[in-house]
């Protein structure tokens, strides 16, 4: 909660947000030095920092040497603070490892390695993406039951490393509200340590999006071209040569294996016949952009997720056309795999 209003917040806010933005570049990894590392007093700081006015005010008002002396003694705490709060996360090294495909509603997790080549530990590290601090404050009004404890649904949207040797990896949530591109909100580091009167911190800002596909659709259409297992997939399927069903019996030709000849048909006088193997291939299914029944062009695309989602599980060959992609371009592939970069084609459509 600010004194001010918000009229007079957001300006200033938007302002030293821009400035942040300018002396940190995007990139997928960054290295904490003076340029992009901060240092001010804490919320606990600032009762310090009113203590030395006290003291010193005191002092001078009543010229005592004894409280001067201690309002000296407690200024070099304070710079001892502001030079070992600063040192201990400059010097970091930050590097953006994976950020996650993602259903609108769930949140996108990103995967982090911090790097440290000091000898001596860090501790205490915060890190946080600040849009999700926000939001985290805003739920946790709405989110409480009857008895007025907080609702557990909510993801930990800040990791805190209480010892960093060496190099660490983290994950951190980023909730997601809408399909396709989702740019990275800014990175958050800061620490207290050791004494809690001065906060350091930086900004990390990242240039790898996250991509966001729609909620799947369920819809009737599935019932007509979505099979359901195995057992409902149609006679006559492609069979390529393999080990595994039996196929048919031919007559031995000179020079095959005896190893597949049929025996209890010799032993029965039937003559040397053959056995031949194959291995189902499957059908291929079709999910087309055109054939969704949906009005609109975001249903569409949820209902084209809840297809690749219902064949990748099934293992079933099949191609999706999208429609701002050629025919051509749509490969057949089939598996969890396949259904992913389906999904990720779907999150990128226009």
């Amino acid at each position: 909660m600010t004194l001010l209003p918000h009229a007079i917040t957001e300006p200033i806010t938007s302002a030293l947000a821009g400035w942040f933005a300018r002396r940190a570049p995007k990139s997928d990894s960054a290295t904490l030095n003076l340029r992009n590392v901060y240092i001010f007093f804490s919320r606990e700081g600032m009762l310090f920092a009113l203590l030395l006015f006290i003291t010193f005010v005191a002092g001078i008002n009543y010229g005592n040497n004894l409280v001067l002396g201690l309002c000296f003694y407690l200024v070099s705490v304070w710079l001892i603070s502001f030079h070992v709060t600063f040192a201990h996360i400059s010097g970091m090294q930050v590097q953006l490892i994976e950020v996650t495909l993602a259903e609108v509603g769930q949140p996108v997790w990103v995967t982090l390695q911090v790097r440290s080549e000091s000898r001596q530990p860090r501790r205490q590290l915060a890190f946080s993406f600040e849009s999700l601090e926000k939001d985290a404050t805003s739920n946790a009004k709405r989110k409480h039951n009857k008895n007025g404890a907080e609702s557990s649904e909510q993801h930990h949207t800040q990791v805190v490393l209480s010892r960093l040797q060496d190099q660490h990896t983290i994950q951190l949530p980023i909730m997601t509200s809408s399909r396709g591109r989702l740019e990275l909100p800014r990175l958050q580091i800061s620490t207290v340590y050791p004494l809690g009167i001065m906060r350091a911190w930086s900004y990390v800002y990242f240039a790898r999006p996250a991509w966001v596909y729609p909620k799947p659709l369920i819809f009737d259409w599935q019932e007509r071209y979505l099979v359901r297992s195995t057992d409902d997939l149609p006679t006559g399927g492609q069979m390529v040569q393999g080990q595994d069903d039996f196929d048919r019996l031919d007559n031995y030709i000179e020079g095959e294996s005896l190893a597949r000849v049929s025996w209890a048909h010799v032993a029965r006088g039937q003559g040397m016949l053959t056995k031949h193997f194959a291995d189902t291939v499957g059908h291929e299914q079709t999910l087309d952009y055109t054939d969704m029944p949906a009005a609109h062009h975001e249903q569409k695309l949820a209902q084209l997720a809840y297809g690749a989602i219902a064949l990748g599980k099934l293992n079933v060959p099949f191609q999706m056309h999208l429609p701002d992609k050629q025919n051509a371009d749509a490969v057949i592939g089939q598996g969890d795999s396949f259904a992913q970069a389906c999904l990720l084609r779907i999150a990128k459509a226009s």
